[in-house]
């Protein structure tokens, strides 16, 4: 299997399995230019954890592996493996600034819960995968 790619379209964004927002597009176009990474993107990837089951994670990667979806929006390259883009379908990465700092989070809505901290999710009121997630926010 091979990466599979979505190209930047002015017209219908229900095509793209993600976006990435202006504002986090911005962000990640900053750091993407101070990592030194030539074609770098931002991959986007689900793991087991948190308090809610799932955990968000991302990276700065100039890697494009076999089974990632890579979609270009707003400038950005953003990497989505395979196992991951089934509960990402449809999501949109932002960047969030508040009193306690800034960071990048995804709007997804697919997830019918999340922690308070927003950085774990469940969906489809499911059990948490292999039994974990039963820890608190700052678990990660």
């Amino acid at each position: 299997m091979t990466a599979i790619s979505h190209s930047e379209t002015h017209g219908d964004m229900a095509e793209k399995p993600m976006t990435i927002s202006e504002y986090g597009a911005q962000k990640a176009l900053g750091i993407i230019g101070q990592s030194g990474k030539e074609n770098a993107g931002v991959r986007v990837f689900i793991k087991s954890g948190g308090c809610s089951g799932y955990q968000y994670g991302m990276a700065i990667d100039d890697r494009e592996l076999e089974g990632d979806t890579i979609v270009h929006d707003r400038g950005v390259k953003l990497l989505v493996d395979h196992m991951s883009l089934s509960l990402l379908q449809g999501s949109e990465v932002d960047f969030v600034e508040n009193m306690m700092g800034g960071g990048f989070t995804v709007n997804n809505p697919n997830a019918t819960s999340s922690c308070g901290c927003g950085h774990s999710f469940r969906t489809d009121s499911s059990q948490s995968p292999d039994g974990e997630g039963s820890s608190g926010c700052g678990s990660h």
